[in-house]
């Protein structure tokens, strides 16, 4: 008996976790060393002590439904937090909306956004890539158009590659910077051509900011809004910002970010979500107001990541081509002979450690894989077991015929 289903979900590729679980299924890792993965980027640092003060102060929530679109405290939190970070001002009412963690805004978006209706429609977005996006695009019944990163140019993306008659079918753009997985962040010259093309095509630019607050330079990296801003765009046309305190705040399990941007979308997205059962967890909104009305435990976050990096880059140089990123807490590394697969297969089965081959994060476009030949490296473990995994992959390397 065939089981009734949607028939998009056909078309969906699998996550590049299960491709790479697929890849190492005959793999027994060497047991004489403990298992370290730098594989998920998952924050694995403490969470800071005031969210859970918050969380068990708010216990009472629970017996009120939330509204979708959040308490006015912590929209006004949320804009407190841009203002600070960017100097933009926001209005809390119409230009913000908090949602369950950027995966699920970035992916709802495009339901709210495209319109199958016209010929043609398409999804815009870089090579390699958060697979959110892909999927995201497929069920809402779109085509999806790449654009490869190009390591010559700090992992600029080439959004040349993409043809005027493809971004006339385009009614959303998503772009990430910070990039995952090169930490590459785009300079105002790149948001501005981008801004040009979305005012020429019409269509709506989605901006991935999750790895924001995570930098290795004096200066922040450029935001989205903060980029409007500076080219005249005060209105923030067809511009969302997707923001997420997974990173900042070491808290992936609270799920909770924020959208901000053009208020007639926003006013779009928050009907969407509102039948699509959206609404934050009073408990959660709670430890959010706290989280974004604190920056101490993010300049120590950063700080953390920051002594990792300078440790470890420098190690894994000698035997990768791989360089400090702008931002992030990924180390994006060419590995000697170009196979990225066979390098993560061997590396587990010899000093079982974890990491993602490039080519999994990437689809074949413009007639290659970005990705082929690196390795996403998560440093999110402590320093000690970050250091162990350098040590690792230099011992491995040098080993290599």
């Amino acid at each position: 008996m065939t089981v009734p289903a949607n028939p998009r979900l056909g078309r969906l590729h699998p996550y590049p976790f299960e491709r790479l679980r697929e890849l190492t299924a005959g793999i027994t890792p060497n047991p004489d060393l403990t298992a370290i993965s730098l594989g998920i980027g998952e924050p694995r640092h403490a969470a800071p002590a005031l969210i859970a003060e918050a969380i068990n102060g708010a216990m009472k929530g629970l017996s009120a439904y939330p509204a979708t679109a959040g308490t006015p405290q912590l929209r006004e939190a949320i804009a407190g937090w841009i203002a600070r970070r960017y100097g933009l001002t926001i209005d809390p009412a119409t230009q913000v909306l908090p949602v369950n963690g950027s995966r699920e805004a970035l992916f709802a978006i495009a339901q709210t956004v495209v319109d199958t209706s016209r010929v043609g429609a398409t999804v815009a977005c870089p090579n390699p890539f958060y697979q959110i996006y892909e999927g995201a695009a497929l069920l809402a019944g779109a085509e999806v158009a790449f654009a490869n990163s190009d390591p010559a140019r700090n992992f600029a993306v080439d959004w040349r590659q993409i043809d005027d008659a493809t971004w006339g079918r385009t009614q959303l753009l998503y772009v990430c910077s910070p990039g995952n997985p090169s930490g590459a962040v785009m300079p105002l010259e790149e948001w501005q051509a981008l801004f040009e093309l979305s005012d020429r095509h019409g269509f709506v630019i989605a901006s991935d900011e999750c790895y924001s607050e995570i930098y290795f330079r004096e200066e922040a990296p450029l935001g989205g809004l903060e980029a409007a801003v500076k080219l005249g765009r005060n209105d923030f046309r067809n511009l969302i910002a997707f923001t997420s305190l997974s990173k900042r705040s070491n808290v992936p399990g609270l799920r909770s970010g924020f959208v901000a941007g053009d208020a007639a979308l926003l006013k779009k997205f928050l009907l969407y979500r509102t039948y699509h059962g959206s609404a934050m967890s009073p408990i959660v909104q709670a430890a959010s107001i706290a989280a974004w009305g604190d920056e101490a435990h993010v300049v120590e976050n950063r700080a953390r990541y920051r002594r990792k990096f300078a440790e470890v880059t420098p190690l894994l140089a000698e035997v990768l081509d791989v360089a400090l990123p702008d931002a992030g807490f990924y180390l994006w590394a060419a590995v000697p002979g170009g196979n990225d697969v066979a390098f993560a297969q061997g590396l587990l089965a010899q000093y079982n450690l974890a990491v993602l081959p490039g080519s999994l994060l990437a689809r074949e476009a413009h007639g290659y894989n970005p990705g082929a030949g690196r390795i996403r490296l998560a440093l999110v473990a402590d320093e000690a077991e970050c250091l162990e995994a350098a040590h690792r992959i230099v011992s491995f390397t040098k080993s290599r015929p």
